[in-house]
């Protein structure tokens, strides 16, 4: 398959529905991914999130998931268990180089080394393993070998398609940009991956919105200079139902900000994981359910297929 260095920038963008809410103590993701289980609609509240080296504040009031457990096998060819509308097709715009530039961030023979980085959407709150699940399964009925990286506890069935499941991930439930931020280099690059997939900024929707993207930024230059020979996959973030406002309006500029550092020559395409994704799919109106997470699953795919062996 031919490599795109530069892909087409999507076409589509999230209109800036409003001014940035403002939320003192209603929610974060879990402040501790084994922390206890939420109940209720909006669940119960966490006792807080890790403190960065940064200065970024604690978690104060956050909402835990449930933490169910996931089935090993995941969704049918279509990507969803419920014969949904998503297949692995699309999603992603902008990239490091031109088309046929020959960009090949995972080698010939082994694993393609894949780093979830992110909150509790990343570790799967709400279904064990999370899209990580899904997309695995689809690398693998598709012919790809992948694995996961990540410092953070495993989680996640045992066995995918008959296939030992790479339990590894980089995501800590209740962090805001910056201390994802805090955990680049170390620990979260201590082994470097060929894929970086980068979901971030949910959090910060509560914890303070003012100034997100320009922390989201930061954050890719980050992942750019410590990471140059990896592809960095940079999504907008799902629908939070209670900051649609903040969530519209940290969205939007984010397709710019992955598009100006592709056309500088950064190996960065960004995935809109934003667009058709159903509240309906939201397990706790904050995580996504199995079928929410595969959805996500779906779209990553199309992002990365590509550049998989």
């Amino acid at each position: 398959m031919a490599r795109g260095f530069f892909a087409l920038f999507l076409e589509r963008r999230v209109l800036i529905a409003g001014a940035i809410l403002s939320f003192s103590s209603q929610w974060a993701c879990s402040s501790d991914a084994e922390g206890p289980a939420g109940s209720g609609a909006g669940g119960s509240v966490a006792t807080g999130g890790a403190v960065s080296s940064g200065g970024a504040a604690p978690s104060t009031g956050g909402i835990t998931g449930t933490g169910g457990s996931g089935a090993g096998g995941g969704a049918g060819a279509g990507g969803l268990p419920d014969g949904g509308d998503v297949a692995p097709t699309g999603g992603a715009t902008g990239s490091g180089g031109g088309e046929g530039g020959g960009f090949e961030p995972c080698p010939e023979t082994g694993p393609c080394k894949v780093l979830p980085l992110g909150d509790s959407i990343t570790v799967g709150l709400g279904f064990d393993g999370g899209y990580r699940v899904e997309l695995f399964r689809l690398a693998l009925e598709n012919g790809h070998e992948i694995t996961f990286l990540g410092s953070q506890q495993p989680n996640g069935p045992q066995m995918v398609a008959g296939t030992p499941f790479p339990r590894q991930h980089e995501g800590i439930s209740g962090q805001t940009i910056t201390q994802i931020a805090d955990r680049i280099p170390q620990p979260g690059l201590n082994e470097m991956p060929h894929i970086i997939l980068l979901h971030a900024g949910t959090n910060d929707m509560v914890q303070g919105a003012a100034g997100a993207t320009d922390r989201l930024a930061s954050l890719i230059d980050l992942l750019i200079e410590e990471a140059p020979d990896a592809l960095i996959v940079v999504s907008n973030i799902i629908p939070l139902p209670f900051a649609a406002d903040a969530v519209n309006a940290f969205n939007a500029p984010i397709p710019g900000l992955v598009q100006s550092r592709a056309e500088a020559g950064a190996h960065v395409v960004f995935v809109d994981q934003f667009e058709g994704f159903p509240v309906s799919e939201l397990g706790d109106n904050v995580h996504p359910d199995e079928n929410g997470y595969n959805r996500m699953a779906a779209k990553w795919f199309a992002a990365i297929a590509e550049y998989l062996r």
